[in-house]
C-alpha cells in the first residue's frame, strides 16, 4: 500500500496521519479532540466561545485522556469599539421577527460572546503547552506570537488568497492553513473583506505550494478520501476537515443544524455576514434569504450574535432552523456517518486506496 509521501506536517506535528480536525467552536467537543487524536490525527479544540477557565479545564480534559498533540485555535481578530448606531440599525431589522416571537427587545443580551486571544489566553498557551497553536482571522500581536513559539508550539494560521499566505509566512506561521472558498464556517480572511473574489481550494492550494516555502494544509470541500487524495496532488501536506467531523456522534450541535447537514445540496449553502457580522458558510435558512447573505445593516463582528440569541432560542425550541447559524461546507454529501476516531482513520485509508489505483501516466 502507497504511504503518505509528503511528512512534513507529520514530522512537524508529531502526528501519524496527515488529517486535521477543524476547531469549530460551538459544535467541537472534548471527546471528538481526544477521539481523532486517538485514531493519529490532530484533534483541534477551538477556544473562541470559551473563557480562559474553560478553556484550561477542557485543555485539562485532553491531556489527561490523550498524550497525543493536540492543537488549540484561537481568533486574531480586534475587539470593535462600541457602536449605539450600528446595533440601532440592526435591532430595527431584526425588531419585525422579536414581534413574530412574541419577544420583547429588552432581552438581548449587549456584546458578542467570541472572544480573541489575549495575554490571559496566552498564559493558558504558556501553561498547558499544547503542541500546535492556530489562528483565524490572521494572527495576534507579534509578541503573543512570540510568547507561542517560545513554548515549542508550532504556530498555524488560514490563508484565503495567496497575499494572505505569503503575509503568515512573513510573519513566522509554521505551516499555512490554504482554505477554500468552498469551506464551512468562517472565512479566515484578514487582509480583505472583497467575498466576490474569494479564491477555491483547487485554484487556491497549488498557487499557495508555489508561493510559500513552509508546508500547507488543505481545507475547503473535502469531506472524504478523494478530495484527501486530490489534495496531495494540488501539493498540500496534510488536509484539515470540519463538516465531515459535524456528523460524528461527539459533535455538538442543536437538532435543526443536524437536519439541515442531513438534507444538504451542493448549491444549499452561501456565505452570509447576517449570523456574526463576518462572512460565514452555512446552508441557507430564512435569515440568509430575508436579510442576506451579505447585509451592510449588520454591525461589527461578533457583535451580530447578541440580537440573534433570542429569537434564534425561541426558533429552535419550536424545530426551526430560521435563525441558526447553520455551519457547512459545499461537500457535505460527501461525509460518512461515523464516530470521528473511525472517520480520521477512513479519510486516510481511503485516500491511500485511491493513489494505489490512479492510473499512471
Amino acid at each position: 500500500m502507497t504511504l503518505w509521501p509528503d511528512r512534513r506536517i507529520l514530522d512537524l506535528f508529531g502526528i501519524e496521519l496527515p488529517i486535521i480536525q477543524a476547531p469549530m467552536a460551538g459544535a467541537t467537543t472534548v471527546d471528538m479532540v481526544v477521539a481523532t487524536a486517538k485514531a493519529g490525527g490532530l484533534g483541534s479544540l477551538p477556544s473562541a466561545l470559551l473563557n480562559v477557565e474553560g478553556l484550561r479545564k477542557a485543555l485539562g480534559e485532553i491531556r489527561a485522556a490523550t498524550k497525543a498533540p493536540v492543537n488549540v485555535n484561537f481568533f486574531a481578530h480586534l475587539s470593535p469599539a462600541d457602536d449605539p448606531s450600528a446595533q440601532a440599525r440592526w435591532r430595527a431589522l431584526l425588531a419585525p421577527y422579536y414581534a413574530e416571537a412574541d419577544l420583547d427587545p429588552a432581552t438581548i443580551v449587549a456584546g458578542g460572546v467570541r472572544a480573541p486571544f489575549d495575554p490571559a489566553f496566552c498564559d493558558v498557551v504558556e501553561d498547558l503547552r499544547p503542541e500546535v497553536v492556530s489562528f483565524h482571522f490572521g494572527l495576534p500581536a507579534r509578541e503573543l506570537v512570540q510568547r507561542v513559539k517560545a513554548t515549542g508550539a508550532k504556530v498555524v494560521s488560514s490563508a484565503t488568497t495567496v497575499a494572505e499566505a505569503v503575509w503568515l509566512e512573513a510573519n513566522g506561521v509554521d505551516a499555512v492553513i490554504a482554505m477554500g472558498f468552498e469551506a464551512g464556517g468562517h472565512r479566515g480572511n484578514f487582509l480583505t473583506d472583497n467575498m466576490a473574489t474569494q479564491v477555491g481550494t483547487m485554484a487556491l492550494v497549488p498557487q499557495v505550494v508555489d508561493a510559500v516555502r513552509v508546508p500547507v494544509i488543505a481545507a475547503g470541500g473535502i469531506a472524504d478520501g478523494r478530495g484527501v487524495a486530490a489534495a496531495l496532488m494540488l501539493g498540500a501536506s496534510a488536509v484539515q476537515i470540519g463538516t465531515a467531523y459535524l456528523f460524528c456522534p461527539e459533535a455538538r450541535i442543536p437538532d435543526v443544524h443536524a437536519e439541515a447537514l442531513a438534507a444538504s445540496r451542493d448549491d444549499g449553502t452561501a456565505i452570509a455576514n447576517v449570523f456574526t457580522g463576518r462572512p460565514a458558510r452555512s446552508v441557507v435558512n430564512r435569515l440568509v434569504r430575508e436579510l442576506g447573505p451579505i447585509s451592510e445593516g449588520v454591525p461589527a463582528f461578533p457583535t451580530a450574535a447578541a440580537a440573534l440569541a433570542p429569537i434564534r432560542a425561541k426558533a429552535e425550541a419550536d424545530s426551526r432552523d430560521d435563525f441558526t447559524n447553520l455551519w457547512s461546507g459545499q461537500a457535505a454529501k460527501l461525509a460518512l456517518r461515523t464516530g470521528a476516531e473511525t472517520l480520521t482513520r477512513e479519510l486516510y485509508l481511503t485516500a491511500l486506496d485511491v493513489l494505489d489505483r490512479r492510473t499512471p501516466f
